[in-house]
């Protein structure tokens, strides 16, 4: 099993891949929402502002991050319903 290192937040959730897993965060920021990637060793990947499609997601409900998730577009899982997250900063 992977440590959550100290400087990532209770609320990350960590994505086991083949070669390397990544640590997600999720964070809303006015109407988007920061994603913060990082590497298992807790250094910080990327940090950008997403949009989700379709709206609706709640930030206060459980969810789960999954595949395909990377510093260009995230999905979660939420309530039985996929959403993807998009940036524009690349």
């Amino acid at each position: 099993m992977i440590s959550k290192p100290k400087n990532i937040s209770e609320k990350a959730q960590l994505l086991k891949g083949v070669g390397a897993s990544s640590w997600f965060e999720i964070s809303l920021e006015n109407e988007e929402y920061r994603i913060k990637r990082y590497s298992e060793e807790g250094e910080l990947e990327c940090s950008r502002l997403f949009v989700s499609s379709p709206e609706g997601f709640e930030i206060n409900t459980e969810y789960e991050f999954t595949y395909i998730s990377h510093c260009k577009e995230c999905t979660i899982l939420q309530n039985n319903k996929t959403y993807k997250f998009y940036t524009d900063e690349y």
